[in-house]
Parts: C-alpha cells; sequence; structure tokens
C-alpha cells in the first residue's frame, strides 16, 4: 500500500470522528500552553507590582495545562515606561510573552506621554486587580466626618502628595469636585511618606490604599487622632461605582459628590474622574497578552484565570497578601478597560486646563 493511500484511508477514518466532536474540543487540540511564560514587569524587585506579579504568578498557571513555569523579567526605568515600551516593540504573537502593568503604566497614555510608546488597543486582557483607598483627616478638624467635611470646606488645609499626574490624580480631582480647600505639597517618595506627614502633623488630610490603611492608620482612627472621611469605592460589573466591601461603613466619594445639588454621573469633571478611578482602581495591576494572540490560547488564559477568581485557597491568601478584592476577568473586564483608556479631546483638553489652572502643571502630550 502506498504512503499516499494510507494517509487518504487514516483520513477516512478520522474525519467521521472529528465531525462529531465539538469544535472547540478540536480547535484547543491545536493550541498548546507554552512551557514557559515570561511576564516583563516595568519596575525594580520588591516594589508593589514586583510583589503582585511574583504572587499571582505562583497561582495563575495552576489550571493551565502543564502548569507552565513563569519567569519574571523586571525593566525599571521611567516609572514603567521604559520597560512598556520594550515590551511593546519586542513582544511576538506566540503567547509565550505578557506584560504587568498598574496605574502607573495606565496614566501616562491615558494622557498621552510624549515618551509613550504602547498602547492597549495593541494588548488584550487577562485578568485585573482592584484595589481600593480611603480618605482621612486630622481629628484637630473635627470629631466626625460630617464637621471636618465642613471644616474642609472652609479652611485650607495641606496633603502630602507624590505627583498630581500619578495615582492620587483621581483623589485630587474628588478634593476639588467636593469643594475642598486643599494645599498639596508634592515630592513625596510614597503614599508612605505622605502617611508620616500626617502623623507628625505637618499635614491634616491623608489618602492611603487598602492595604497601607488596614495596616497604619486602623490604629491611629482607634486611638482617636484620625477621622475616615470617604472610600473611593469598587467598579461592580456595569460600571458603577459602589461601597468598597473592605470598608462597608464608609461612603464613598461617588455618593458624598452625587448627593450635592445639581451633580449627576453624566457631569464631565465625574465622567473623567471616573475613567481614571477605573484604570488606577478599579483594575490596578493587569496581566496582557499581545493582541494577534491565537483566540483559543487567550481563552485558556482567561478560563484558568476564571476559575482562579473563585479558588477558595487563592481567595484567602490574596486576602491576606494583596487585599480582598475579587479579579476582573473575560470580555466585560476588557470592554471596562477599553472605556476607561480612551479621552476624547475635549476631556483630554479638560485634564489639561486643570492640570494648569490648579497645580501648575503644563502637561506635554502628544
Amino acid at each position: 500500500m502506498s504512503l499516499k493511500h494510507s494517509l487518504k484511508t487514516v483520513l477516512a477514518c478520522l474525519l467521521p470522528v472529528m465531525g462529531v466532536l465539538p469544535l472547540s474540543s478540536v480547535a484547543h487540540a491545536n493550541v498548546e500552553v507554552p512551557d514557559t511564560l515570561t511576564w516583563t514587569v516595568p519596575f525594580g524587585v520588591g516594589g508593589g507590582t514586583d510583589v503582585w506579579a511574583r504572587f499571582m504568578s505562583n497561582w495563575v498557571t495552576q489550571d493551565l495545562p502543564g502548569q507552565p513555569t513563569v519567569v519574571i523579567d523586571n525593566v525599571p526605568g521611567g516609572g514603567s515606561i521604559t520597560g512598556v515600551n520594550l515590551f511593546s516593540k519586542r513582544a511576538d504573537a506566540d503567547g509565550d510573552e505578557m506584560i504587568v502593568t498598574s496605574a502607573s503604566t495606565q496614566y501616562p497614555a491615558m494622557l498621552r506621554d510624549r515618551r509613550v510608546r504602547y498602547h492597549y488597543a495593541d494588548w488584550e486582557l487577562i485578568l485585573a486587580a482592584p484595589t481600593g483607598g480611603v480618605v482621612y483627616a486630622s481629628s484637630s478638624l473635627g470629631q466626625d466626618s460630617d464637621s471636618v467635611l465642613k471644616k474642609l470646606a472652609s479652611e485650607e488645609v495641606k496633603f502630602a502628595g507624590q505627583t498630581p499626574t500619578g495615582l492620587e490624580m483621581p483623589v485630587l480631582m474628588a478634593f476639588d469636585m467636593l469643594g475642598f480647600k486643599i494645599s498639596p505639597v508634592f515630592g513625596m517618595k510614597s503614599r508612605g511618606e505622605g502617611r508620616l506627614a500626617f502623623e507628625r502633623g505637618e499635614v491634616a488630610l491623608d489618602f492611603q490604599t487598602t492595604s497601607a490603611y488596614k495596616s497604619n492608620v486602623t490604629p491611629l482612627i482607634e486611638a482617636g487622632q484620625a477621622v475616615p472621611l470617604f472610600s473611593l469605592g469598587m467598579m461592580n460589573e456595569d460600571g458603577h461605582i459602589e461601597r468598597d466591601p473592605s470598608f462597608p461603613d464608609l461612603p464613598t466619594f461617588s455618593e458624598l459628590y452625587l448627593a450635592q445639588s445639581g451633580h449627576s454621573r453624566n457631569d464631565e469633571a465625574y465622567q473623567i474622574f471616573h475613567k481614571f478611578f477605573a484604570s488606577g482602581y478599579a483594575m490596578q495591576k493587569m496581566l496582557l497578552v499581545p493582541k494577534d494572540v491565537d483566540p483559543q490560547l487567550l481563552e485558556q488564559y482567561r478560563q484558568a484565570a476564571r476559575t482562579l477568581a473563585d479558588d477558595p485557597a487563592f481567595l484567602k491568601e490574596a486576602e491576606q497578601k494583596i487585599g480582598p478584592y475579587k479579579l476582573m476577568v473575560g470580555q466585560k473586564a476588557a470592554a471596562h478597560l477599553q472605556s476607561a483608556m480612551q479621552l476624547s479631546e475635549t476631556q483630554h483638553e479638560w485634564v489639561k486646563q486643570w492640570l494648569m489652572e490648579r497645580h501648575h502643571i503644563r502637561l506635554q502630550s502628544r
């Protein structure tokens, strides 16, 4: 029997069998998960995003075929822009290269920073992890939140920050939208440094993300030295901001803002705040792959993330290590990301004007 005839016989036997298999089974059979995945982390070793990536890398692959090895490639520089530019230029679509981003990566892209050579539209989202945060004030301004909020609207108070174009940007927007008379002092190397300035009495208003707030600020609250005012909240699947499950008794900024007469979610300032909140907090840490990766391979990655999001063992350890928030996965998460990252020309101009008028910063954008 000739080789050609043998092949015809084999195909004749296989085709009827393949005909009764689900198409997805046939497709998945042709797409293998790489043995090694390289995650580019555009920050130095030991930073918040690096810690997150190393923790997640131990979990994300456990539900993938073969449980591939993850190699963390730290490429710091330019506040994450250097490493992400490099990834955008070099990463192929084989599915073995992924990028880990944070708010420090999202915001420059939204602001059209001239240094940015990457576009989120060129990537597909595998998963996103939220974080929360709380604004609190010195009890010298009042013994309860109502009295403090009134004082902030009538008396100038200092706030220690890093930069108005960084993670604090939506918080600073929130202050202005609530009518606070804030005198920001920039140049802090971290939010931790801002908290220490608060503890020394140099500033009377501060903001910390969930993990830092719980470990470092809760004792100040219990000692009567600080008063919690509001949380930033959490974004639900419909894109609306709800109360943070870590702080269910605290109102969100949105609640306070929308309670004011004449304010709505359609206000331009609120919509811009919402975009920076979504990309910087609701989806602060992200894992993405190049857009041209095989759709079946992408679905395997996303399905592993969905399984992980409901894993009790992961949730228990994650609550201790990175926060008590549920991962965002799939098309809805991707749609929220796309919406958040796009500022219209009018919205971009609003941000430029706000930075110039409020913080004397001329945005160098493309």
